[in-house]
């Protein structure tokens, strides 16, 4: 269950980075407020999975999470470049959170 709240907290991280951009510099209301709750629920739900798992595993999985996940709705949402070189620099993000997930 512990990892569950890791993916959650994961998503709540790509959803901060959405509602950032969408702020436009922190200069709209609401989009500023749902990026402050995104921030919210996915340190919360850190908190909870931090009781069970070690702190570095769990921490690296999570920015792995949000970092890869961002990336990779930027390229669909925002049509930012999908190189190679910056797919296959997500999928070694992707190979690596496997792998610390797997070592735990």
């Amino acid at each position: 269950m512990a990892w569950l709240w890791v993916a959650i907290a994961g998503a709540f991280e790509i959803g901060w980075a959405l509602c950032l951009v969408a702020s436009a510099g922190l200069s709209r209301f609401w989009p500023t407020v749902a990026m402050l709750a995104c921030i919210g629920a996915s340190l919360g739900s850190m908190s909870i999975a931090l009781k069970e798992l070690p702190m570095g595993t769990a921490y690296a999985v999570w920015t792995g999470i949000g970092a890869a996940g961002t990336a990779i709705v930027g390229i669909l949402a925002f049509n930012e470049p999908a190189t190679a070189v910056r797919l296959a620099s997500i999928g070694l993000i992707i190979a690596g959170i496997a792998g610390l997930k797997l070592s735990s």
